[in-house]
């Protein structure tokens, strides 16, 4: 290999690097927020920031770890809310019909959320 070529290649690989260092320094610290609501009443808005345990009334427990959040708990029959993956920054939803919960993920306060997003091509 030439010593042009060799330099061409660690740059292509720097450039790589620095680029995914990047990206990855973007997404640390940015979370967005979860709100519960019970029988379409509002519960609570939470930080997904903050690793914590919430008890939903006496029917549900979630848990927010590494900004996302999981239902551990629940006393409904078919515990189908147990099985549903984890809302994130990204959004999402957790719903626990029996017990009419339902855990929404807002997006991080980087994004915009006036402009709806379409998973469609023209």
């Amino acid at each position: 290999m030439k010593k042009k070529e060799l330099t061409f290649i660690i740059s292509i690989v720097v450039f790589a690097l620095v680029l995914w260092g990047g990206m990855y320094l973007v997404r640390q610290g940015h979370y967005g927020s979860i709100r519960i609501t019970v029988d379409g009443e509002e519960y609570g808005t939470y930080s997904l920031s903050k690793d914590q345990v919430i008890s939903i009334g006496d029917t549900n427990i979630c848990k927010i770890k590494n900004g996302e959040v999981k239902m551990i708990e629940a006393d409904c029959p078919d515990h189908l809310c147990l099985k549903q993956k984890a809302v994130d920054s990204t959004g999402g939803t957790i719903v626990c019909l029996p017990n009419k919960v339902v855990i929404e993920g807002e997006k991080g306060s980087g994004s915009d959320e006036t402009s709806p997003e379409f998973d469609t091509v023209v």
